[in-house]
C-alpha cells in the first residue's frame, strides 16, 4: 500500500536549551527547588515545616541584580561583530598596531554597549515593577492574633488564607471552609487550563463542620500532600485531625484543591497553603523566559561574517602584493585594522536604535490603543510570521454565551422572534385550558394550541435540566436574607459549572419562566403570573465527556407527575429520542452557523416505573465490581424512545472583528492553529464560527487513539485526505508525537487550519517548538491566560491579549494587545514596515562602510600598498556619525505603501516570508554599488587633484559625503519631513565643520571654483547611473507594491 507510513521509532533530538526536567537549571537546589518530596503541612503552623519551601513570588525577569551585567555583556559579545570590535579596540593598546587615536575605536564600541545595557535595564525595571504589583496583592491570613493582612509574596506553606469572591487564589491550597450554605464553591480555571466551565470544589468535611473559621487554629490537624508535579487534573493527599475522638482521616482529591491562578467564583473560602513559588502547579506548567534572538539579527550576523572574510582576504592580498616582505605578519594585522570599516560597528547601534523607534511607533499607534512592546529587540520578527498559534477562550471569544436559536422541528425561533415564544409561555399559564388535551380544544385553535403547548414544554424542560444555582446577594437596598426570601430579580446571579448552562437559564427567564431557587433536593420556577412552581429533584445524572449528556428526574409538586428530562450532543441523542426526519439536518445547519447545539428530550414516568428504576439504580451504586458499568446500564434502560422537544443553539460570542482579522492573516500566507484546553465540540464550533475553518472546507476529526497501531491507522486515513482542516485532542496528539512525530507534523503542516483541543499548557509549548524545528519558519503565539504563558514564551513572537482573564499572559509576552483584531495591524503594518526598514537600514550602513573601505583599498594600492590611513581622527568618526547618521537613520521612517493599503492587500505581507528584503542577492547588489562608487570617487580624486595630497582628501571626502546623501534620497520611497531635515542638517554640519578641519582639509582650496566642479563631476558619475537604473527598473519591472500606489 503506497500511502502506508513506515513503522519507524522516533529519535528525539537532544535539547540544547539547558532545561532540565525538574527545574530551570542543573543546579536546581540553588533555586529552592531541589528534589520534590511529599510533605506534611500543619494547619496554621508554617514554623513546623520539615523542609525549606520556595518563596511565593511571581518572577518574569530574565536577570537578577548580580547576573544582569555579565549576562547582557555575554549576549552582546556572542555576536561575532561585537566580539570582533572588542578585539580591535584592545589591539590599539599595542603601539606597533596603533593606527590612530584610541577614542576612534573605544567611543563607538562604548556607545553600542551603553545603548544595549540601558535598553535591557529599562525593560528589566518595567518587568520588575509589573511582578511587584502582582506579588504585592493583599490577602487575609488567619493567625493566633486574629485576621491579619499579608502580601502574596509573604504567604508560606501552612498559612491559612482567606480568599474572597472574584479574588485570585495566590498559592496552591487545600479547601477547608466556605461561606456558601450548600457547602461548596465554584472556581474559574480558564487562567490555568483554558476551560470556560466553572469547577465545583468541596471543602474538607471535618473543617467545614467547625462553628467558625477561627476554630481551625484550635484543632490539631495536618494535611499530607503528594510531591509537587505538573498534573493540574489530579491530586492525592489526606487530611488528619489528631485531637478528635476517634482521630479523623479523610482522603483528599482534586475536588478539595484550590490551585493558584484560579479565581473564586462564589462565596468566601479558607484554605491551607501546601505549595508556593516554583512548586505551584501553574508555574510548573510554564517554561522559563528565554532570551529571544531575532532571525533578522542572525542573518545580519551571517553577513558580517562574510564581510570579515572579505576583510581578511583583502588584507592578505595587500601583503601578498608586497611579496610578504619584512615583518609581514604585523602588516596583516595593520591592514586588518586599516580596513576594519568593512565590518561596520555602527550597524549594531543603528539597528538597536531603529528597533526602539519601531517599538515607540507601535505604542503610539492610535489605531491599536493600549498595545505594549515588552521586548523591543524583535519587532522586525512580526514581519515574517508563517504560523500563528492562538488560544480560544478570551482570545478569539469573549467567553460570553448568548442564546440564539430554539428549533421545534416544524418551526424555529431566532433572536428576532423571541417575543412569540414569550407570548406562548404567557398564554400557557394564563389560559385555564392550557393543560387540556388538544382533542378537547375547539377545532379552530387546535394547531395554535399544539404549537403553544410544544413551546411551553420545551421552555420548561430547558428551565429544569441543568446544574445552575441562583444565588442572592445584597445590592445596597435589599439585604441577602430578604432578597432570598422574596426572590428579588435585581439581587440574583446564576452560578454553574458551564457558561452554556447559565445562558440557557437566563434565556428562559427572558421569556417568562424564571429559576428562582434551588438546593440539593428541590427547584423553584416562577411563571409569568408570579406563581411559584415547586419541583422535587429525585435524581441527577451529571454531564461527562464520555456520555456527552446530562439528565434529571423531577416530580412536579402540584400534580405529582414524574418526568425524566435529558439534554446532550446530537451524536448521542439521535439514538435516544424517537424516530424523526429533521434532527440530523437541522443540527448540521445550526452547527454550520457556529452554534453549540443541544438536543432536549423528555419522558414521563409512572410512580411504579420510577420506583423500579430507583431500586435498580441504588443496587448498582452499591456494587463493588464494575460499578460504573452497572450504573450506566441502569440509566440507559430509561434512555429509550424519549420524546424530542427541541434543539437549542448557543453562541460563544466572538471578539470584535475576529473573522476579518483571520481572513487577513490567511490571505497574508499565515497558517492559523487554534490550541485550546476546551472540549472538542466547543473548539470545532468556535473554529467554524470564526471562519478559521471556512464553510466549504472538509474537516478531519482525528479519532481518539491510545496505542501505536491505532495512531498508525488513523494517520494513514488522514493522509488520504487533501486540503482539509484537522481537529485533534491532546491525548491523541500525545500518542502521535510519541511514535510518529515527523509524519504527524509533516501532515499537519500541510493543513490550511489545525485545531488542537484539550491541550495542556506544556503541550501548547511543545507544538510551538516542533513547528519551529520541523519547518524552520517563524511562529507567533497569542493567548490571554496563565495557561498560554509557556506557548507565548516558546514562540518566536509572543503576543498577550489583556482582558478580563488577567494580565499573566500579557506580562510574559513580547507584545501585548487589548483585542485580537489589533493583531492584523500589528503584523501587516508594523511588522512589515519594521522588517523592510531594518533590511534597508542594515544594507545602507554596510554600503556606507564598504564605500570608504573601497576608497582606502584604492588609495593603498596606488601608494605602493602602504598601510597608511586615508582619513584620520575626526574625519573617520564624523563620517559615520554627524555627517551621515541622520539621513541614513531616517530610513526607519520610510514606507513603500500607506498603512491602509497594507491592510487592504495582505498579500503584500506574503512577499516578506521569502526573506527578499535582506538576502544574499540584495547584499551582493549593495556590495557592487559600494565598490563602484568607492572606486569612482577615489580614482576621480586622484585624477583631478593638481598639486597637494591634502586636496585628494578634500575632494574625495566631500564627494563621499554628497554621494551618501544622494544615495539616501535614491533609496527613500516615501518622503517624510524629518528625512529632509536630516539631509539638510547633515550637509550644514559638514559645511560648518570645514572651518575646524584645517588639519585635514585645505580651507582655502574648498572655496575655489576648481574644487566645486571637480566634486560635482565625481558625485554625478558615482550617482547618476544608479538613478537611471532605478528609473528603468520602475518603468519596465515595477515591484508589486508600486502597482497599488499608482
Amino acid at each position: 500500500m503506497t500511502d502506508n507510513i513506515p513503522l519507524q521509532p522516533v529519535r528525539r533530538p537532544k535539547r540544547h536549551d539547558g532545561k532540565h526536567r525538574n527545574g530551570c537549571c542543573p543546579w536546581s537546589r540553588c533555586c529552592g527547588m531541589g528534589d520534590f518530596r511529599p510533605r506534611t503541612v500543619w494547619l496554621g503552623h508554617p514554623e513546623k515545616r520539615e523542609q525549606r519551601y520556595p518563596r511565593n513570588v511571581i518572577n518574569n525577569q530574565k536577570y537578577n541584580f548580580f547576573t544582569f551585567l555579565p549576562a547582557v555583556l555575554f549576549h552582546q559579545f556572542k555576536y561575532f561583530y561585537n566580539l570582533y570590535f572588542l578585539l580591535l579596540a584592545c589591539s590599539q593598546f599595542i603601539n606597533e598596531l596603533r593606527l590612530g587615536a584610541l577614542y576612534t575605536y573605544w567611543v563607538p564600541l562604548g556607545l553600542v554597549l551603553a545603548i544595549t545595557i540601558i535598553r535591557e535595564a529599562v525593560e528589566e525595571i518595567r518587568c520588575y515593577i509589573r511582578d511587584k504589583e502582582m506579588n504585592s496583592q493583599i490577602y487575609s491570613k488567619l493567625s493566633t492574633r486574629g485576621t491579619v493582612k499579608v502580601k502574596s509574596s509573604g504567604i508560606q506553606v501552612g498559612d491559612l488564607i482567606i480568599v474572597e469572591k472574584n479574588q485570585r487564589v495566590p498559592a496552591d491550597m487545600i479547601f477547608l471552609r466556605t461561606s456558601e450554605r450548600n457547602g461548596s464553591c465554584f472556581l474559574r480555571t480558564d487562567q490555568l487550563d483554558g476551560e470556560t466551565d466553572w469547577k465545583l470544589r468541596l471543602p474538607v468535611a471535618c473543617t467545614q463542620r467547625l462553628p467558625t473559621a477561627a476554630d481551625l487554629l484550635q484543632i490539631r490537624s495536618y494535611v499530607y500532600a503528594e510531591e509537587p508535579n505538573i498534573d493540574i487534573h489530579n491530586f492525592i493527599g489526606t487530611f488528619t485531625r489528631e485531637d478528635g475522638d476517634p482521630p479523623v482521616n479523610e482522603s483528599l482529591s482534586i475536588e478539595n484543591t484550590l490551585w493558584a491562578s484560579t479565581v473564586v467564583a462564589s462565596g468566601t473560602v479558607v484554605g491551607v497553603v501546601i505549595y508556593t513559588g516554583k512548586e505551584l502547579r501553574s508555574v510548573m506548567n510554564t517554561s522559563n523566559p528565554r532570551h529571544k534572538v531575532g532571525l533578522f539579527d542572525l542573518e545580519v550576523n551571517c553577513l558580517t561574517k562574510i564581510l570579515f572574510g572579505a576583510l581578511v582576504v583583502v588584507s592578505l592580498v595587500m601583503v601578498a602584493l608586497q611579496h610578504f616582505a619584512g615583518r609581514w605578519y604585523l602588516q596583516i594585522v595593520r591592514f586588518l585594522l586599516l580596513f576594519s570599516n568593512i565590518v561596520p560597528i555602527s550597524l549594531r547601534v543603528n539597528l538597536d536604535m531603529g528597533k526602539m523607534v519601531f517599538s515607540w511607533m507601535i505604542k503610539k499607534d492610535s489605531k491599536i490603543p493600549g498595545t505594549m512592546v515588552r521586548a523591543s529587540t524583535i519587532p522586525e520578527q512580526l514581519g515574517r510570521i508563517s504560523y500563528l498559534l492562538t488560544d480560544k477562550t478570551g482570545t478569539l471569544t469573549l467567553n460570553e454565551m448568548v442564546f440564539r436559536r430554539l428549533h421545534l422541528g416544524t418551526v424555529a425561533y431566532g433572536m428576532d422572534s423571541m417575543d412569540e415564544v414569550q407570548s406562548h409561555v404567557f398564554s400557557a399559564y394564563t389560559q385555564p385550558s392550557h393543560d387540556l388535551p388538544a382533542s378537547r380544544a375547539p377545532a379552530a385553535t387546535k394547531v395554535r394550541k399544539t404549537i403553544s403547548s410544544r413551546v411551553h414544554e420545551a421552555v420548561k424542560a430547558i428551565a429544569l435540566v441543568h446544574n445552575v444555582t441562583p444565588v442572592y446577594e445584597a445590592n445596597g437596598v435589599t439585604d441577602q436574607a430578604e432578597a432570598e426570601q422574596h426572590y428579588e430579580d435585581t439581587c440574583r446571579v446564576y452560578q454553574a459549572s458551564s457558561p452554556d448552562e447559565v445562558s440557557l437559564v437566563q434565556w428562559t427567564e427572558s421569556v417568562g419562566l424564571t429559576l428562582v431557587g434551588r438546593d440539593q433536593s428541590s427547584m423553584q420556577l416562577r411563571t409569568p403570573t408570579g406563581q411559584i412552581l415547586n419541583f422535587t429533584i429525585l435524581q441527577i445524572f451529571p454531564f461527562t465527556y464520555e456520555s456527552k449528556r446530562m439528565g434529571i428526574i423531577v416530580r412536579d409538586e402540584s400534580t405529582g407527575e414524574i418526568t425524566f428530562y435529558m439534554k446532550g450532543a446530537d451524536v448521542v441523542m439521535a439514538a435516544i429520542v424517537q424516530y424523526n426526519d429533521w434532527l440530523e439536518e437541522e443540527c448540521g445547519n445550526m452547527a454550520r452557523e457556529g452554534l453549540r447545539v443541544l438536543v432536549v428530550s423528555k419522558k414521563s414516568l409512572t410512580e411504579e416505573q420510577y420506583q423500579d428504576f430507583e431500586a435498580r439504580y441504588v443496587q448498582a451504586k452499591l456494587s463493588v465490581h464494575d460499578r460504573s458499568l452497572k450504573v450506566a446500564t441502569v440509566i440507559e434502560s430509561l434512555e429509550m424512545e424519549m420524546e424530542l422537544l427541541c434543539l437549542t443553539g448557543v453562541e460563544d460570542q466572538l471578539q470584535t472583528d475576529v473573522r476579518p482579522t483571520l481572513e487577513i492573516l490567511r490571505n497574508a500566507g499565515i497558517k492559523v492553529w487554534m490550541l485550546t484546553g476546551d472540549k472538542l465540540e466547543t473548539a470545532t464550533c468556535t473554529a467554524k464560527n470564526a471562519h478559521l475553518i471556512t464553510r466549504n472546507q472538509d474537516i478531519h476529526i482525528f479519532r481518539p487513539v491510545t496505542t501505536r497501531g491505532e495512531a498508525h491507522l488513523e494517520l494513514n486515513a488522514f493522509r488520504r485526505k487533501h486540503d482539509c482542516a484537522l481537529v485533534i485532542s491532546g491525548d491523541s496528539l500525545e500518542v502521535c508525537l510519541k511514535y510518529y512525530e515527523y509524519e504527524f507534523m509533516e501532515l499537519a503542516c500541510q493543513c490550511p487550519a489545525v485545531v488542537c483541543c484539550r491541550c495542556t499548557p506544556t503541550q501548547k509549548a511543545q507544538i510551538v517548538r516542533l513547528l519551529q524545528e520541523r519547518t524552520g519558519k517563524l511562529t507567533c503565539a497569542v493567548g490571554d491566560g496563565g495557561n498560554d504563558v509557556s506557548m507565548i514564551q516558546e514562540a518566536d513572537c509572543g503576543v498577550g491579549v489583556e482582558g478580563k482573564e488577567g494580565k499573566q499572559a500579557s506580562l510574559a509576552a513580547d507584545f501585548s494587545v487589548t483585542q485580537f483584531k489589533h493583531l492584523g495591524r500589528l503584523l501587516m503594518v508594523h511588522g512589515r514596515n519594521s522588517y523592510k526598514r531594518s533590511a534597508a537600514l542594515s544594507q545602507f550602513v554596510i554600503h556606507r562602510s564598504l564605500c570608504i573601505s573601497t576608497m582606502q583599498a584604492v588609495f593603498s594600492s596606488v601608494f605602493y600598498f602602504a598601510s597608511v590611513p586615508l582619513y584620520q581622527g575626526f574625519l573617520i568618526i564624523g563620517y559615520s556619525t554627524i555627517y551621515t547618521m541622520f539621513p541614513v537613520f531616517s530610513l526607519v521612517l520610510d514606507k513603500d505603501v500607506k498603512s491602509e493599503v497594507a491592510m487592504l492587500y495582505p498579500e503584500l505581507y506574503k512577499d516578506l516570508l521569502k526573506g527578499r528584503p535582506l538576502s544574499f542577492k540584495t547584499f551582493l547588489i549593495w556590495v557592487l554599488i559600494s565598490i563602484y562608487q568607492g572606486s569612482i570617487i577615489m580614482y576621480g580624486a586622484l585624477l583631478l587633484f593638481e598639486s597637494e595630497f591634502v586636496h585628494i582628501v578634500a575632494i574625495s571626502f566631500t564627494s563621499l559625503i554628497l554621494t551618501e546623501l544622494l544615495m539616501v534620497a535614491l533609496t527613500i520611497q516615501t518622503w517624510h519631513w524629518l528625512m529632509i531635515v536630516g539631509e539638510l542638517l547633515s550637509l550644514a554640519c559638514y559645511v560648518a565643520s570645514l572651518v575646524f578641519l584645517h588639519e585635514f582639509i585645505d580651507v582655502y582650496f574648498i572655496t575655489t571654483v576648481s574644487f566645486l566642479w571637480k566634486v560635482t563631476v565625481i558625485t554625478l558619475v558615482s550617482c547618476l547611473p544608479l538613478y537611471i537604473l532605478k528609473y528603468l527598473r520602475r518603468r519596465f519591472s515595477p515591484p508589486s507594491y508600486s502597482k497599488l500606489t499608482t
